[in-house]
């Protein structure tokens, strides 16, 4: 059976970091989330896989090639213009010779679900399987009916009463192709694109089984919104294995599940407490604190007496001495100078909202740091204040206190008076 992701979109609500980099490719765990999805299809036994894309389609394709790095076969292909996952679905049509699976890109799942879905579609072959997950919020989601293990009907983001304790739609489909017939009589939704779920509506009119799969929440994560990298993260570190390869000099404290790649150094003084992942090339420390998962990506260097926690720092990314990052995620090829800090607390200790595509979104979170985009430059003594995204190539002066989020390609100063005697 061949895979089939939908990897096309732009992923607005995952800026700062989609303004240059594909959502698909964003790091967590030391890998991109696209990468994760791969693995875990290809544990599950699918080797061949279909990836539709589109926005900044090349960098997908130089980084998975064939796929033969990852023990698979890759085909490619281009959906021209963002018209929704079943328009997306529809370009497979080609390429497909029998019943598929189909998922989307920026699903975080382990191989368990995949075989979990699998299991049940082998059982009775039904027009379309579908997967189910309950979430804390449904409404954010696409809620399903069902009866029995049929699906009866998916209403999109209904009502917070409405959605009550029902599950979602968890975005892992297996095909007949039966569904091309389907969406060729798929209208436009409200949004003006043609869904997926409205073409599997017509399945279900037409009385085809659509089975349902339930698969277990701590094993899917839809990565929608910026503190999601967060928590994926956290949850691929708390699943890997450690291994030490790097250099480790004298003095330096390891405690708990700590990796360590070759050509890295790590410091005499640094305190790491895992689950913590430092790739190939970087340099910790001397007297840093690198706390519970955190992720420093490749040729990442961090200064002295420096404290990192759960933080994802991407490739490339120097961290000044005497600098805090907390619940945080700082892009590429960043330089933020001596004594820079990332606030995650309000101080009355309230949940961080943030700006995500134009709506102010409750994280639900009471620790949140800040969101920046790759190439930032900021000064010494600089500050950043719960939830605030900072867009890439910004450069942020000495001492400036950044409280609003700043779009990419902008230099904020402060001015000061001074007063000679």
């Amino acid at each position: 059976m061949k895979a089939v992701i939908l990897a096309a979109g732009e992923g607005l609500r995952l800026r700062p970091f989609t303004y240059t980099c594909p959502k698909h490719l964003i790091p967590v765990g030391g890998k991109p989330i696209l990468e994760h999805l791969l693995t875990a299809l290809r544990d599950a036994g699918l080797r061949e896989a279909l990836i539709i894309v589109h926005h900044k389609a090349d960098m997908i394709k130089d980084h998975f090639g064939d796929g033969s790095k990852l023990g698979m076969e890759i085909e490619y292909a281009i959906q021209p213009k963002i018209l929704g996952t079943a328009d997306a679905a529809r370009i497979a049509e080609g390429y497909i010779k029998d019943d598929f699976l189909m998922v989307y890109g920026d699903l975080l799942i382990t191989s368990d679900v995949a075989k979990k879905v699998l299991g049940v579609y082998q059982k009775t072959r039904p027009s379309a399987t579908m997967s189910v997950v309950s979430v804390e919020h449904p409404e954010n989601y696409g809620v399903v009916s069902i009866e029995g293990d049929q699906v009866l009907d998916i209403v999109e983001k209904p009502s917070p009463d409405a959605a009550s304790n029902r599950p979602v739609n968890a975005g892992i489909y297996i095909f007949s192709k039966e569904i091309f017939r389907a969406i060729d009589r798929t209208g436009k939704s409200q949004r003006g694109e043609r869904e997926i779920t409205d073409s599997i509506h017509l399945l279900i009119d037409k009385r085809r089984s659509v089975t349902v799969v339930e698969i277990p929440p701590d094993q899917w994560l839809d990565i929608g919104r910026p503190w999601d990298l967060l928590e994926a993260n956290i949850r691929v570190l708390n699943r890997m294995e450690p291994w030490i390869k790097g250099l480790v000099e004298d003095g330096v404290h390891l405690i708990g599940f700590v990796s360590v790649h070759e050509g890295a150094r790590i410091r005499s003084g640094a305190y790491i407490e895992g689950p913590v992942y430092i790739d190939e090339g970087s340099d910790v420390g001397p007297n840093c604190h690198i706390r519970p998962c955190t992720t420093l990506g490749k040729n990442v260097r961090i200064g002295n007496a420096c404290e990192i926690k759960n933080s994802i720092v991407m490739d490339g990314t120097h961290i000044a001495h005497l600098s805090y990052i907390g619940d945080s995620v700082i892009g590429k090829n960043c330089n933020l100078g001596a004594g820079t800090i990332t606030a995650n607390l309000r101080l009355d200790s309230k949940t961080i909202k943030m700006s995500v595509k134009g709506e102010t979104l409750d994280s639900g979170k009471r620790k949140l740091g800040a969101f920046i985009g790759d190439c930032v430059k900021t000064g010494i003594g600089a500050q950043v204040m719960p939830g605030i995204q900072i867009g890439s190539e910004c450069c942020v002066g000495p001492n400036v206190i950044v409280d609003q989020d700043i779009q990419p390609n902008t230099s904020l100063v402060s001015k000061q008076s001074l007063v000679k005697r």
